[in-house]
């Protein structure tokens, strides 16, 4: 059946965030919870739920105008309405009997047909359902999701011994498309996969910071983005997720474990739970406090474990984390495993305890090592899961370390051993949880998977290539440092052009899975050469630059551009000219170039002037009428307006009505491969227009009256007002040309360029440079 309607009971944090992913998604979705005894309002949990989502920072919704979608209710009189629901989630209090009870009471008003779940993080599905009907129980999976729902991509699916297989199915695709999770298969056993494993890990840290005589703030270096981890790490991760949530899962799950899998507090831990109740972020102060200086400025203070006091301790190094900086994740983990002193020793304890414990949970909490993997991947930040990361360090390293450490193997470690096998995964293939040989299957398309047949690999450049994907469309991939737009990349782009061409394939996609879509220009590059007075190279590489954007609309081939995460500057400007864009729904896009003193010099002024006076009726496309148009392109650009999320990038004008969105940004390149191969028969190559109405002079005059106002109330500065002067420039269509003139592209591209090249050579916009390539933040001069 397909999911289209859905009811959420429970509108505290939890539930209200998964209500509001659900409306991200465009699923109507009723929010339900009890009504408070003497308060008029009988919805008021509900309400109070939507608000706080509304609220939350990190956004909840992608778009406010989703919560419209929620429609809050309560317990007592809208029960019944579940009837209407395909899927019913609750997310209330984690006590058995309370599951117990609202379980009884859904049972008789839902349709026969609805998938039902629980998001408990630790009491068993099965436990839940016991005295519900066969039908019931084949129709109920848990649905564990982690906090925050819209950013973390883990859900973990977990079937009961009674749930039907194509309920599974059917559930696990809905998530993973609809709602754009990872799905992770968890066996239903204490604590699923993630909680179980990475809380051990966190609980392991602890025990062996102490015996290290190290500090939290020490850990949390050790155990952060250079082991390939989450920046909260260690400490800063209880204190997100909230001391008395660690306290819990360990006791419940300590409760029901073996001796040898210890999930033992420390004292400093529970002193802090039970005597000092300092439970992390919820209560202001846990393993850190956020504090305030003299100047207003916040400053993170951390504990002191010995005197249980919070201290300055300003800004924390440690050597064996500086010894590795800047190297590759799979030589840093190498380093860092073998390093010398006590730190070399923590981490060898800490990782050595992460591995041991990941393979002897293989085939309890889930049957599939990847799941294991994923899980603590999109639940805890990690880049590597566990076996990924033995892979990396040599699973017979790791076996040997254990066996010096007087460990007993677990089953699958002592399969490895025996076999000799070195890695979990190697190439379509992968082991079982008793370390048999089984086929891999990816749980979406992986672009490094089919890059590893050479054949694929079409063209290849330094920081670029180019990508069969099959079916007769190219792949242009950036694969540079933040993708940074430089020579490599414009040349594959280039590169993939000719190919389409020479090759008879169909289009072309330009996408990559990398950690975004494009920063922008190569910065350094383009400072250097303007401080150098290379000023014909420059015009010349603002020209191919334009050339290069341009083309992906003026090809004799449909091309579709496939962002997420960020798509800044140039990046933008690529996607804006695409036939259609393919879309993550976390898409941080902007034209932002106004923040180092620039103006978008690759298309992405003309683009932004022509979609919104495009918009307009034509009998507005002429004269003062055009003016909201250029004021609107204005604001946007003279703001450096960056979308978050590609919702808003639709209502902002960067993404059109008729572009795609997916919520999993991992089914993007596939989804563009689609559009391509739909728009490719019978397709006709655009020819740039000749004719685009722009109002001249008019429009800088009234563009400059309210810049002035606006320097004169101090909200501008004085170099903001230069780059804005530019901007409306361009916008206008250039002095000299009246009300009623019209332009072409070409036009406004070269107007582009000369205002990028005027800003360039002016020492306000060398110095917004120098300051953003100094600090990453932009100067206001």
């Amino acid at each position: 059946m397909k999911i289209q309607k859905a009811a959420v009971i429970g509108a505290g944090v939890m539930g209200a965030a998964i209500a509001a992913q659900l409306a991200n998604a465009g699923i109507p979705v009723m929010l339900l919870d009890i009504v408070l005894p003497d308060n008029p309002d009988r919805n008021f949990l509900a309400k109070q739920g939507i608000q706080r989502a509304l609220k939350a920072r990190p956004a909840a919704f992608m778009d406010r105008g989703r919560a419209a979608l929620i429609t809050p209710g309560n317990l007592e009189d809208d029960l019944a309405k579940l009837k209407d629901a395909d899927w019913v989630l609750e997310a209330i209090i984690e006590k058995l009997d309370a599951k117990r009870s609202l379980w009884e009471r859904v049972e008789k008003v839902a349709k026969k047909t609805a998938i039902i779940s629980s998001n408990s993080s630790g009491i068993p599905m099965h436990l839940q359902i016991e005295g519900r009907g066969e039908d019931f129980q084949r129709r109920f999976v848990g649905a564990h999701f982690f906090n925050p729902p819209r950013y973390l991509h883990l859900l973990e699916v977990i079937p009961t011994p009674k749930t039907d297989p194509k309920v599974v199915e059917t559930f696990s695709e809905f998530a993973e498309t609809t709602l754009g999770k990872g799905v992770a298969s968890a066996n239903d056993v204490p604590g699923f996969v993630a909680n179980r494993i990475g809380v051990y890990g966190i609980i392991r840290a602890m025990q062996h910071m102490r015996a290290a005589g190290l500090t939290p703030a020490q850990v949390d270096q050790l155990t952060g983005p250079v082991l390939g981890r989450a920046n909260s790490a260690t400490f800063r991760t209880a204190d997100l997720s909230g001391l008395d949530i660690i306290y819990h899962v360990a006791n419940d799950i300590g409760k029901v474990t073996p001796d040898d899998e210890d999930f033992s507090l420390t004292a400093t831990f529970r002193t802090l739970v039970e005597d000092r109740k300092m439970l992390g972020d919820k209560t202001g102060s846990g393993f850190y406090k956020k504090t305030k200086d003299e100047k207003g400025k916040t400053k993170i203070l951390n504990l002191n474990l010995e005197s249980m006091e919070y201290e300055d301790q300003g800004r924390v190094k440690v050597d064996a984390v500086e010894a590795v900086k800047g190297k590759p994740l799979a030589e840093r983990v190498k380093t860092l495993y073998t390093a010398e002193g006590k730190e070399g020793d923590f981490l060898r304890g800490v990782m050595n305890d992460g591995f041991w414990y990941a393979a002897k949970m293989a085939g309890n909490v889930s049957n599939r090592l990847q799941d294991i993997d994923n899980a603590l991947k999109w639940g805890f930040g990690w880049e590597q899961g566990p076996f990924e990361t033995m892979d990396a360090l040599g699973v017979q390293t790791v076996i040997a370390n254990l066996e010096k450490e007087g460990r007993t193997l677990p089953p699958l470690l002592q399969s490895m051993k025996d076999s000799g096998r070195e890695r979990f995964y190697e190439g379509e293939e992968t082991v079982t949880p008793e370390g048999q040989p089984t086929k891999y299957e990816a749980p979406y398309f992986i672009l490094a998977d089919l890059k590893k047949d050479a054949s694929k690999v079409v063209k290849k450049r330094g920081g670029a290539s180019v990508v069969d994907l099959g079916d007769g469309v190219l792949l242009v991939e950036w694969h540079a440092k933040m993708n940074a737009l430089g020579e490599d990349q414009l040349r594959a782009v280039q590169d993939g052009h000719k190919l389409v061409q020479e090759m008879g394939y169909a289009g072309l996609v330009l996408g990559n899975q990398g950690e975004n879509f494009s920063a922008g220009a190569n910065l350094p590059l383009v400072l250097s050469q303007a401080q150098a007075d290379e000023w014909d190279e420059l015009d010349d590489s603002i020209k191919q630059f334009q050339q290069v954007t341009t083309s992906l609309r003026f090809s004799p081939h449909p091309t579709v551009a496939a962002p997420f995460g960020l798509a800044l500057g140039g990046g933008a400007e690529f996607t804006l000219h695409a036939d259609h864009v393919v879309a993550s729904a976390e898409l941080y896009m902007g034209l932002v170039e106004v923040g180092v003193g620039l103006i978008p010099g690759g298309g992405g002024t003309k683009e932004m002037l022509l979609r919104f006076t495009d918009q307009l009726h034509p009998s507005q496309q002429i004269g003062a009428t055009m003016l909201p148009a250029v004021q609107r392109a204005f604001e946007l650009i003279g703001t450096a307006k960056t979308s978050t999320s590609a919702l808003e990038a639709r209502n902002l004008g960067f993404l059109r009505d008729t572009d795609t969105i997916a919520m999993n940004k991992n089914h993007i390149i596939m989804e563009a491969k689609r559009q391509v191969l739909a728009l490719a028969p019978g397709y006709v190559q655009p020819i740039p227009r000749q004719d685009i109405p722009v109002m001249g002079d008019a429009a800088i005059a009234a563009l400059k009256s309210a810049l002035y106002g606006m320097h004169q109330g101090g909200f501008i500065t004085d170099y903001d007002l230069v780059v804005s002067h530019e901007l409306g420039r361009v916008l206008s269509g250039g002095t000299g040309n009246n009300r009623t003139a019209k332009v072409s592209e070409q036009h406004l591209l070269d107007l582009e360029r000369e205002s990028f090249l005027t800003l360039l050579g002016k020492k306000g916009t060398q110095q917004r440079i120098d300051h953003m390539l100094k600090t990453g933040k932009p100067l206001r001069n």
